[in-house]
């Protein structure tokens, strides 16, 4: 049984390999599709209009070589740990993505916390009350929750909330009047708890959870009506009428029998889910003014900084690469069948 983990294991690890090296194919394939002139984004229309200038900017750049040729030379500055140099703040590109990469991943994170508590708790509690004025309630309020579009209820909850209502802090992730806690994790809620800076982590706190929340929104209505779905799929299981035949409490029956046999479908959706959530960060970070990575790649792309829109390419598919790595590994720790495949 150890062995056969093993060699899953050793499979979905090999498999991700090659998928990091296909990410950065299509990452640089694709960027270098979208039309438009580098040179004329970065250069100002005096500088552009001098031939020399604008040879030194390609030459400096790397763009007067072929594609094939750039892409290996990309490829041989990657495995050094070089993601080139960005165009727009003349700053090596992954001092930009490690300054914005841990805000992102403290707004998806929590986002996608949030979303499995609250929608795998109401998934459960709809499938048990199921046809019920809880089932319908938490039916409707999910349905509502995937088909609003993620920046209206941004811009509602900005203004209701904060602006009118005044029961959340503003925009930026702690207050102006306070200093960033030193910085360990950049996760402003780790870094102010690992420094006892209780007031900086209050702050954090209360700037991340609106965003958090409306960024959640989506994701917990997918997961409620997904795991209702796969919870009322397993009720349903002989297995499990078996149990309840023999006296066996409920709260046994839907930890060890329901719960985890619904586990890989739910697993799935919320490895699919957190692909979502850092799609919409770019526009919840837009109007929430949260410093990450869909500001920077917003800016990048408007400026056709290709080292940065590339740099910011990766890391979103290194992420969907360990995401997917993590499901499949907890596939062959739920259900010892997926090990054989």
């Amino acid at each position: 049984m150890k062995h056969q983990l093993i060699r899953f294991l050793a499979r979905r690890l090999a498999v991700s390999v090659l998928l990091a090296v296909g990410v950065t194919l299509v990452t640089f394939t694709l960027t270098n599709l979208v039309p438009g002139d580098p040179a004329a984004a970065n250069l100002g229309q005096q500088a552009l209009g001098n031939p020399a200038i604008v040879k030194q900017f390609r030459e400096q750049h790397g763009l007067d070589k072929p594609l094939p040729v750039q892409y290996v030379t990309y490829l041989r500055n990657l495995a050094h740990g070089d993601l080139g140099e960005s165009q727009q703040s003349h700053r090596p590109v992954d001092a930009d993505l490690a300054e914005f990469v841990p805000a992102t991943f403290e707004l998806a994170g929590a986002a996608l916390l949030l979303s499995l508590v609250v929608g795998v708790a109401f998934g459960v509690i709809a499938a048990l009350r199921r046809d019920r004025i809880v089932d319908q309630f938490l039916r409707v309020t999910s349905l509502a929750g995937v088909s609003v579009p993620t920046f209206w209820l941004a811009l509602l909850a900005f203004y209701f909330v904060f602006y009118r209502l005044k029961l959340a802090p503003g925009s930026g992730r702690i207050a102006p009047t306070m200093s960033a806690p030193p910085h360990v994790t950049g996760l402003y809620t780790v870094d102010a708890a690992l420094a006892g800076q209780w007031d900086v982590f209050a702050s954090a706190v209360g700037h991340l959870a609106l965003p958090a929340l409306v960024l959640a929104a989506y994701t917990i209505g997918l997961l409620t009506r997904f795991t209702r779905s796969a919870v009322l799929e397993v009720l349903g299981q002989d297995y499990v009428r078996a149990a309840r035949a023999k006296g066996l409490p409920g709260r046994v029956v839907l930890l060890r029998y329901v719960l985890r046999a619904a586990l890989v479908p739910i697993i799935t959706v919320a490895g699919l889910a957190f692909g979502s959530l850092l799609s919409g960060t770019v526009l919840v970070e837009s109007i929430f003014a949260w410093p990450g990575i869909g500001q920077y790649a917003y800016k990048s792309a408007t400026n056709l900084d290709l080292p940065a829109v590339m740099g910011v390419g990766l890391v979103v598919g290194a992420i969907y690469v360990v995401v997917n790595l993590i499901v499949d590994v907890l596939y062959g720790v739920i259900d010892p069948r997926v090990r054989s495949t």
